[in-house]
């Protein structure tokens, strides 16, 4: 009896062992096939040669009369998204956190591109009470929303919990763009069948599985992982409302902006930025897909897709064994709502 539970319990450790292994070498390859794609292909380099393929015709296209809201507006892709949207004729509602920067922003957008039909909203994205007051207020424009675009993001290196009580990252990058893209549902529907949701993902996300983890209990918080983690909430989130909202004639999409030298990554992740300094895209051309996605016939487009550099890109690296955890975005969803559901 001994014998057998002694061997019971050595097949057991063997068999922990093994599977610690197997997860350690998929981490491992992730992160890897990670490295080498992205410095081929997320770089200003692979932006240039990527860009011989590009229609210049399709941005040609102008947008007067069509309502965006272009959340994180102040800085880096935000700003290049909303400075082009606003130069094709689009009313632009820039929603910042900092109330000062967002109005040097906003003037200087406008001085750029003489359009005055661009405006000012302030919201902390970190908050689920912040967003439905912005929601309230924006409601009672009755407008429709024809783009809202899903920028704003934060990677924070050190586990920060919001007044909320929510880890800072997931607060902004998850529960603030769910928040946000649920509440302007019925806005987005008055301006159907031509409304969409673009959502400004990361290749980030490519490294991690979805996870139940929403927060990142874990003791060792890891920011880096945790910002992984989001984006790749955010890339779900995109299949499950295309699935969810597709008989109102709104279409979802996330992007990849590539990796592009902007102040956030700059503060976030300073050795990154550093080491890559001179190949990094700018601004510009990491809002090039999000400028796209808002131009072109819906006809053309995948609702629920994920696309960078103008193109549907694949959502999963080969053997990386991240696919099949998109099955519990239910489980997500329902925790976002319960999550937000106590705010008013």
């Amino acid at each position: 009896m001994k014998k057998s539970g002694r061997t019971l319990h050595l097949q057991l450790q063997l068999h922990f062992s093994v599977l610690t292994l197997a997860m350690f070498l998929i981490k491992t390859w992730r992160q890897t096939a990670f490295g080498v794609f992205g410095y081929l292909n997320f770089t200003k380099a692979g932006f240039l040669d990527h860009s011989k393929k590009f229609n210049p015709e399709d941005m040609e296209l102008r947008i007067p009369g069509k309502n965006c809201i272009v959340t994180g507006a102040n800085s880096g892709i935000g700003y290049a998204t909303a400075e082009g949207l606003a130069k094709r004729g689009a009313t632009v509602y820039l929603v910042c956190r900092n109330k000062e920067r967002g109005e040097a922003a906003l003037s200087d957008i406008q001085t750029k591109t003489g359009n005055q039909n661009v405006y000012l909203e302030i919201c902390d994205l970190s908050s689920v009470n912040e967003i439905k007051s912005f929601a309230s207020r924006f409601s009672k424009k009755n407008v429709p929303v024809h783009v809202l675009v899903n920028n704003a993001g934060v990677l924070e290196q050190n586990r920060v919990t919001t007044s909320e009580g929510f880890e800072l990252s997931f607060a902004v990058n998850v529960l603030g763009t769910y928040t946000m893209t649920e509440l302007m549902v019925p806005l987005l529907g008055k301006a159907s069948p031509d409304a969409r949701v673009i959502t400004v993902s990361s290749g980030g996300m490519y490294t991690t599985p979805l996870t139940k983890d929403l927060q990142y209990s874990e003791s060792n918080f890891n920011g880096l992982e945790q910002y992984a983690r989001n984006k790749r909430v955010q890339v779900a989130l995109t299949e499950k409302w295309a699935e969810t909202y597709k008989n109102k004639g709104i279409g979802f999409y996330s992007m990849h902006p590539g990796w592009a030298e902007t102040p956030g990554v700059a503060k976030s992740m300073p050795s990154f930025s550093k080491s890559l300094s001179g190949k990094l895209r700018t601004s510009e051309e990491g809002a090039d897909t999000v400028i796209w996605l808002t131009l072109q016939p819906k006809e053309k487009l995948v609702s629920g897709a994920f696309y960078f550099d103008r193109a549907e890109a694949s959502k999963h690296l080969a053997f990386a064994g991240t696919s099949d955890s998109h099955a519990m975005i239910d489980y997500v969803v329902d925790s976002l709502d319960s999550m937000a559901s106590p705010f008013v």
